[in-house]
Order: structure tokens, then sequence, then C-alpha cells
């Protein structure tokens, strides 16, 4: 290539909102090229040209000194004849035509802003709204794309002359930061940062409008507190997440590899599930039956100002009632948080769409999500193939909602459960947001099998025509696609509730999938639910009903005699007693017959104390138990008989968890082996537990098999909006 030269480079992916056009503009600038760079509705648009060996150079360059926050999906480059332009500008953004830039998730504060506000001698000092092309947020504000100012939630503060020096100004880091604010021209809070933070000192529960909506802070020393929060917010022991003031507090509460601090430390700031240390500071009822602490760092100015003023972990949850969506909205805060918190902290910046922290833990060296939501969302997952606009609308726990288009599914933040009228109108709301950014009209809407999920029943009624997607099957499905596997593998889908195809409740479920094709070739052998939903509040009944059909008269030791006789009457006439072959009902009962959680009190209780009691003896005890076979169903008489027997012998339980959890690497592998599978993809609830799955994928590997997990998806629920959109046209889709 000799001579001028003019390339157009189009990038696709998130690349709006980190500062790529500023960079593009510098970097032309540097080599001496001209042209142009411009935000469209598909991502970025560049064309540059000059001499041949620069235009060259440009283009290495662009690669090798991105924005480090931006992700390419994918690119199209072409050379063209030179068009004489005369010098290199921003040009105003076309958004013309059907958006599929990804929106980018919102950043934590960058180093340069927090010394920024930390700096008395800096106009924005203790301004808690500061921001930057490298930080900041983004998914909540932006109303429409492509990413301006126009199109977020800050349109309505015009920008004073110094901040609208630094937006047009190439050599400034705030060139073309959409969110640019100062104390001057941008939000302000309506309660002081001292105030709040007295609050706190006292002992009072503060709710703090946040990047993606209201939190409830308060004390995580204070058990007193912590029981305060508990009580107002009805959440009685699911644990509850903590923000330190600094990595060095983290460290100090917390047992963290280098990994889990990449991860705290990260722009995408999530809350990070880790091993607390023994002289943890945190008040016992935080965590609770968890076995790990769910800790954060500080990720807006508001939070960095508010930490440095109290100095002290605060627990900080999400601002709503349980079970009910987070609070957005002034309004929202005086009817729902008011009676919650004895301070309600408040600003003028609105927020464009409800967000939650994002929930992760370290796995095999990299990040795992558990809940998907700030700093991820909704960046898309690439997929091997064009699909038609789809929308998925997920599960009833956990939901997210999925848009389809051509190779790229955009899955939405953490909604939650549909149990609530408030929720399920979240849930319609986040639809009608994610299909109009986009500008999409699905053709095809994907859904769960189960007839009464509030998810289903929208589907229904949508007009458009479904696609429903058996609940394991979307699981496997959900995993494969995010990790590009490619048939033939061994799915093992582990959870605790999911509708069969034949009307029973799944759960342990193995698919053989090749060919387009998922056939069922091993599942957990069926027992019954006494009581059905009952015996997911009370897993003492599913430990009831395992040692009904194994003829035991004597059942399980402190229970009511009365209950007892009415629950195995109901066994006998099977009254109200579905069947399952759920893997999560039978860590229920193995938890229930060791006598450490005959009851639950949240969704995956009991299955949690169990994987913390293992935690506490032995790494690998003698003796582990054993599900019998390696297709068709699944014989769990032999693991229940000795647990019975060894419990009944007075082993202590974290020998009897342990025992149970390796049973279950040994299971997967000789089903693996069974039906030759050389890669097996894990996924369901089940797989959160990182007891089972550490030891699962070494058995895996040791046995040759290459071990597939979840790394940019949840493994529960939260991911299946993802599988029920590969799937939506395929024959898996009934």
């Amino acid at each position: 290539m000799r001579g001028e030269q003019r390339l157009r480079i189009s990038l696709h992916g998130a690349v709006q909102g980190v500062g790529f056009r500023p960079f593009v503009f510098r970097l032309a600038k540097d080599l001496g090229l001209r042209g142009w760079v411009s935000n469209d509705s598909s991502g970025l648009l560049v064309e540059v040209e000059g001499p041949a060996e620069r235009v060259e150079r440009f283009r290495e360059r662009l690669d090798a000194e991105r924005p480090p926050a931006s992700v390419i999906l994918t690119r199209e480059v072409s050379w063209l004849p030179p068009a004489g332009y005369a010098d290199f500008e921003i040009r105003p953004s076309d958004g013309s035509a059907s958006p599929s830039a990804a929106v980018l998730p919102d950043l934590a504060t960058c180093t340069e802003c927090l010394a920024e506000i930390l700096d008395p001698r800096q106009r924005r000092h203790g301004y808690p709204f500061t921001n930057c092309t490298r930080c900041g947020p983004r998914y909540t504000i932006v109303r429409d794309v492509p990413y301006d100012r126009p199109n977020t939630t800050l349109a309505g503060f015009p920008l004073c002359d110094e901040c609208r020096r630094e937006y047009t100004d190439p050599a400034d880091r705030r060139f073309h930061a959409q969110p640019i604010a100062c104390p001057r021209c941008g939000p302000r809070l309506e309660v002081s940062i001292a105030g709040a933070a007295a609050a706190l000192r006292a002992g009072g529960i503060v709710a703090l409008k946040g990047v993606g909506g209201f939190q409830l802070l308060c004390d995580a020393r204070s058990e007193a507190a912590v029981a305060r929060l508990r009580e107002r917010k009805h959440r009685e022991a699911k644990p509850l997440a903590v923000m330190m003031p600094s990595l060095e507090a983290a460290r100090r509460a917390c047992r963290l590899s280098p990994e889990e601090e990449e991860a705290l430390t990260s722009p995408a700031a999530p809350i990070v599930l880790a091993e607390p240390s023994p002289d943890c500071p945190l008040a016992a009822n935080v965590n609770d039956a968890s076995p790990f602490v769910g800790v954060m760092l500080p990720y807006s100015p508001l939070h960095h100002l508010l930490m440095r003023e109290t100095g002290f972990p605060l627990v900080a949850t999400s601002g709503n009632v349980s079970g009910d969506p987070i609070v957005t909205t002034t309004e929202g805060a005086r009817a729902v948080l008011a009676p919650i918190a004895d301070l309600v902290v408040d600003h003028d910046r609105p927020i464009a769409r409800p967000v939650d922290d994002s929930v992760v833990r370290v796995f095999r060296g990299g990040i795992s999500l558990v809940r998907r939501a700030r700093g991820y969302a909704p960046l898309p997952i690439p997929i091997g193939e064009d699909l038609p606009p789809t929308l998925a609308v997920g599960g009833h726990l956990k939901n997210t909602i999925a848009l389809a288009i051509g190779r790229q599914v955009f899955v939405s933040q953490h909604i939650g459960d549909l149990d609530t009228l408030a929720s399920r109108e979240a849930f319609v709301r986040a639809i009608d947001d994610l299909c109009r950014l986009y500008r999409i009209r699905p053709e095809r809407v994907a859904c769960d099998l189960h007839p009464d999920y509030g998810s289903t029943q929208w589907a229904r009624n949508s007009g458009l025509p479904v696609a429903a997607v058996q609940h394991h099957i979307a699981h496997a499905a959900s995993c494969a696609a995010e990790n590009d596997v490619r048939e033939p593998y061994l799915a093992v889908t582990w959870d605790g509730t999911g509708y069969g195809t034949d009307g029973t409740v799944w759960g342990g479920e193995f698919f053989w999938v090749g060919n387009g094709r998922f056939s069922r070739v091993a599942w957990l052998r069926p027992f019954r639910l006494p009581g059905g939903e009952a015996a997911i509040r009370e897993p003492w009944r599913v430990a009831e009903a395992l040692r009904w059909e194994l003829g035991d008269e004597e059942g399980a030791p402190g229970i009511d005699p009365a209950r007892r006789r009415t629950l195995r009457h109901m066994l006998a006439r099977r009254l109200n007693c579905p069947s399952t072959s759920s893997m999560g009902r039978l860590f229920d009962a193995a938890a229930a017959l060791a006598g450490i959680a005959p009851f639950s009190r949240f969704e995956g209780h009991a299955a949690m104390l169990w994987e913390r009691i293992a935690g506490r003896g032995p790494g690998d005890p003698p003796g582990a138990y054993e599900i019998a076979g390696d297709q068709g169903p699944l014989d769990w008489e032999p693991l229940v008989r000795r647990l019975i027997r060894d419990a009944s012998a007075g082993t202590p339980a974290p020998v009897l968890s342990a025992r149970f959890h390796s049973a279950l690497p040994d299971l997967i592998v000789r089903v693996a082996r069974a039906c030759g599978a050389r890669v097996a993809v894990l996924s369901g609830g089940c797989f959160q537990n990182a007891r089972l799955t550490t030891q699962t994928v070494a058995a895996l590997e040791g046995a040759g098999i290459r071990a597939v997990t979840h790394q940019r998806m949840p493994a529960n629920d939260g991911g299946l909006a993802l599988g029920q959109a590969v799937l939506a046209w395929t024959e898996a889709a009934e």
C-alpha cells in the first residue's frame, strides 16, 4: 500500500460512553491523519485518511490502546479511495439506524476522579456526582441511543462554562463525557453526607439514593442495627451485602485472593462472595447461614465520600421491602423506604431504570456471576449464529429478560422474583424499556414451560408467537452459549424446581446434546414432596418422605408425632405430594436428616447451611456416599440409608456433609463416561455451591473430560433468558 489511503472502520459492541471518540480524535491528530469519527446506533464509525503507513499504524494502535472499558464484539474494515478531508473532526451522532450498539454498564469511580474529589484545591472537591469518560453512570442514565447527553437523564442540567470547556477540549479527560457535572451545574444532594454519617454512627438506618436505586445502610458491626434493618425490611435471614471503607478493611474482614481483590477494584465493582477471616469484625447476623461474606468497595463518589466520613463497614442492601423491586424515585422512597429508614438521602439526578448491585464469586481464577446487574448489564453475549429479533422472558425466580438481535443477545439487569404485583409490573417495564432502547419489535417470545410462571403468562398473552423452552434445557443452553460450546456435550442441570415435559418437578437432570436435540439420559430417582411448596420451606417434610419410601418407621427426631402421622397419611394416599427428581431438594433433605436445617428461612437456606457445615470439617473424609447408576433413574437410596445410619451413630455433621458432597462429582463422572462425553456443561442453581462445583470440575478434568461452567451469566435462574433466546427457533422449543 503506497501513497494516500482512506480507511473506514465500523465497530460494534460497548464502544459508546467510554471515551472512544475522544481517543480516536487524539490518535488521529497524533498521527497527522484527517477524517472523522461518529457514534451511530450500531456502535462507532471512523474514517481516516493520509499516508498509507500512518493509516496502518492508526489501525494497529486503535486495537492496542483503545479505552480499557470498551468491548469490541465485531468490526468491519474497508479500504477506500481518499476523500480529500481537510482535518479530523468528531461528527454529530447518527441515530437513524436500528440500534445494536451495546449500552455500557455503569463504571466505578476512576482513580483520577477520586483524587479530584478528595483534593481541596479542586473545584469538584467533595462533589458526589463527579465523573469522566473513564467512569460514572451509563446504563442507569441512558434513555436512548446513541449515547449522547440529550439522550440521558442529565439532559435537564445545562453545562456551566467551565464544564463546557472541559467537554469540548480534546486534551481533557472529560472531552465528550456525557454525564459531566460540577457543583455549579450538576445534580445536588438533599441531605449532607455529614448528616447521613451521623445517623449511621448513631445506629440508625439510612436510605441512600445510589447509582441504580436506593440502598438501605446501617452499621455492619452492630447486631442491633442489623436486626432492626432485617425486621423493617422483612428480610429475616438472607445474607446482607457489606460495603467496606477500603480494600485494607476488606482484607481484615475476609481472606481475599488476588483474583477477589481484582474483582473488588474492577470498573464493575461488584459484591464479591469471600471467605470471612477468623477475626471478621462484622455482626454475626450479617451473613447468617452463608459460608461467605458479600463484600464490596465504594463505587461512586457519593459512596466514597460517605465511607470516608463514617470509616466503618456498612450493610448496603437493596432499597426495597423484600420481594419488591428496588426503589428509584423520590415518591417511592417516601412511600416505601421512609417507614424503614431513619433518614432518607435523596438527590435530583433521575434514574432511567433500576439496577441492583451485581454479585460474583471467583472460581477457577476468573469471575462467575451470581447476580448480573450493575457493572455487567446490559453487555451482550455474542453467539455463533444469526437470530431473528427474539424476546426471552426468563423464569419466575431471579428473573432477567433478553433480546436477541443478530449474533448478540442483550440480557437485562437482575429484575428479581415475580411473586408480587410490584415485581411483575417491574418485569413488564423492563420488557418495554429494553425493546424501546434497541427499537426492536420481537418476532417471537420465548418463555419457560411452566404454565403458572408470571413470565410465561405474560408471553402467552403478548400476542406474539410463543416458543416454550423446558427449564433445564434452557439452563444447559445458556451455559453452552456463553462458552461457545458446540455439540456434542453432556449437560448436567441441577436445581430446586423446574417444570418437566412429563408434568412433574425436575431438578436432577442429565441431557445428551447432539444434532440439535436434547435427550434426557439420566435423572435422580423421583421422590415425593409432601405439601408441595410447603416442602421447600420445611425440608423435614422431604426428609420424612425419603424415610417413608425406605420403609423407615421411626422418622426424624424433633418433629411433632401428630404432624408426622398427617404427613405419612398424605404420602400413603398421594395427597398433594408431587413427584420430583430435584437435586436441590435432595440437598435440603440431607441437611434435615443430619439435623442441620429442618426448616428453611429463605430460598436455598438449607443447602447453604449444608455447604457451610462441610467447610468446617475435613476436606475429603473417607467413606464418601454413593448415588447408584449411570443412566435412567439414578438411585439415591444408598446415599440416604448411609446418611441416616451415620447420623444415628453420632457422626459429626461436617463429616456427613463432606461425604454427601463427595458423592456427587463421582456420579457426574460416571454418567459422562457412560455417554462417552468429552465435554460436560454444568448449570442450575446447585452449581452456585462452591464446594460441589470445585470438586466436580476437578473430578471431570481428572477423568479427561472438559468441564464448562458459567462465567458471564448466573448458573441460577438469572441465566434462563439467554438459553431461551438461543433455542427459540429450534426444535428444542415447543
